[in-house]
């Protein structure tokens, strides 16, 4: 291996006893004789200096222990993409099989041929490959010009992940060959770029869906890319310490969502240059420290122009912590799901009332953290809402009269979606909003009365239940009150203040607090 190799190894992707490292360095180290190579391994902890021995600097590494030397025999320097293929895709005949004499005639003359049998049935299963996975195979180059287009012509979903490609030009000579890729999985191939964009662009003319998360890809480098990714619609640039530099213009157009997840350098007016891709629907943010937005472009109650089609919107693992940010995401025209776990603000004790208080913030919200968010949900939610905030709304200037309504603009910025609540369904009234002793448990007693609709022979009772109580322990009293098994009761309720509706209490993990079930109501039970 000494013999062959060259200086061009230097950048060269490289696997060391299953440990992934870069070539940083080809030549003597005195006093030992003979070649070394100066490794940065992609895990600094397997390294055991920073490329320097005895004060001389051989080559430099972003850690102070990522390097070493190795010797060359020691390194494996990986496959081309047809090898890799062949190894795991391509069955081992027999013995006796492959050394079946088979004639056949080229010309006119019969040639006498061993193994014939075995090479076409390896091409026919080649060519039938449609998906491939070669994760960690430690592939590393296209390999002959057109090989690839010859025995996969029909590939259209390619994982090459965790890899030794240590080039987009390797990218291009794959894909290339590759007419009907759809789908590419590059992540933790860790890729140079060049740096003109002729060279940069390759022909992606049906690639869909790209991965590039963890490759070390820069803003700039994608922008200059993309040219070559016309109809992309999914693109997973996770964990790379992007920051988002520039915007995207003529390219990305057909991008439908975008993971910029634990990108750490990313803060709200960076985001506000990709707010106007015109197909996003999709946004993954999970995990890049954010902690404020604010639309500049729409005022209190106002629908922004940023983010036109944004549909599903995911902010697990920041810092929010506020309820302005919440208040924002309302001004998001086409946001219909939004997943925001692990912050401080959904965190800890009032996790179930930070959930109802995000949902009667977005109006439009029609599921949050992957659940559906039912009609009977919602308005339980807007209507603690609105109770839990009346007093600040009559403090501020609200009023049940609609001409001496005027909330001041402090409430109404923290509450943006108040007043339209009140319309919905009313002004809070001067009973709901008096102040009860939260820890005396009179206080948190419901009265109320017990009736049976398709049962009309049994007696109308009245129970007092605690109002933190459960559907299901509800359920578990009236089995044992009417010996009737749960599995069987359905249980709804009517409100004086809404009379001719009837809401169904169909979560048995739920509250009657959560269902706004209050003093005075009529539990209605079915079997």
């Amino acid at each position: 291996m000494n013999d062959t190799l060259t200086s061009d190894v230097i950048g060269r992707r490289v696997d060391v006893n299953g440990e992934h490292a870069t070539i940083r360095f080809y030549g003597i180290v005195p006093p030992v004789a003979g070649l070394w190579l100066g490794v940065e391994w992609d895990n600094p902890e397997r390294g055991k200096h920073d490329g320097s021995h005895e004060g001389t600097v051989y080559f430099k590494c972003r850690h102070p222990t990522g390097g070493s030397f190795v010797r060359p025999n020691k390194v494996n320097f990986g496959v081309d993409f047809l090898t890799a293929i062949k190894k795991r895709y391509v069955l081992e005949d027999g013995p006796e099989e492959d050394g079946k004499e088979q004639i056949v005639t080229i010309g006119n003359k019969p040639v006498e041929t061993i193994g014939f049998d075995s090479i076409i049935k390896q091409q026919s299963q080649l060519s039938k490959l449609q998906e491939i996975s070669l994760r960690n195979c430690a592939v590393s180059c296209a390999g002959d010009k057109g090989g690839i287009a010859k025995a996969c012509p029909n590939i259209r979903n390619v994982d090459v992940s965790r890899n030794l490609l240590s080039s987009w030009d390797e990218v291009i000579d794959i894909a290339d060959q590759l007419t009907h890729l759809e789908v590419l999985n590059l992540s933790e191939n860790k890729l140079r770029f060049p740096s003109d964009s002729l060279s940069s662009t390759g022909r992606f003319t049906t690639l869909k869906v790209l991965v590039l998360s963890r490759t070390g890809i820069t803003w700039a480098e994608v922008l200059q890319c993309a040219a070559g990714w016309p109809v992309l619609e999914e693109l997973y640039l996770e964990s790379n310490s992007i920051s988002i530099s520039e915007r995207p213009i003529d390219i990305l157009q057909t991008l439908k969502l975008l993971d910029l997840s634990s990108n750490r350098l990313i803060d709200e007016n960076q985001l506000f240059l990709i707010a106007y891709l015109p197909r996003l629907e999709q946004l993954i943010l999970s995990d890049i420290g954010i902690s404020s937005l604010h639309f500049p472009d729409s005022g209190i109650g106002c629908k922004s122009s940023m983010f036109p089609s944004l549909q599903y919107l995911v902010l697990n693992d920041n810092r929010i912590s506020q309820w302005s940010f919440i208040n924002e995401l309302d001004k998001l025209p086409s946001l219909q799901a939004l997943s925001c776990l692990r912050n401080p603000l959904t965190e800890g004790s009032g996790a179930e009332t930070a959930r109802q208080f995000i949902i009667a913030r977005i109006g439009q919200l029609q599921t949050l953290n992957k659940c559906k968010i039912l009609p009977e949900e919602r308005r339980g939610a807007e209507l603690d809402y609105r109770k839990a905030f009346g007093n600040a709304w009559k403090k501020a200037g609200g009023h049940q009269d609609p001409a001496q309504n005027r909330p001041n603009e402090e409430f109404l910025a923290a509450h943006p979606r108040y007043q339209s609540l009140c319309l919905k369904y009313g002004a809070p009234e001067d009973g709901e909003l008096k102040i009860q002793q939260p820890f005396l448990l009179k206080n948190q007693l419901l009265t109320l009365k017990i009736k049976y609709p398709n049962k009309l022979d049994e007696k109308v009772i009245e129970k007092q239940l605690p109002d933190s109580m459960t559907i299901q322990k509800v359920k578990g009293l009236l089995s044992r009150l009417l010996k009737i098994p749960v599995s069987d009761l359905l249980l709804s309720y009517e409100s004086p203040k809404m009379p001719g509706r009837e809401i169904e209490l169909e979560n048995d993990q739920q509250s009657l607090q959560f269902y706004s079930v209050e003093n005075g109501d009529c539990l209605l039970v079915r079997w």
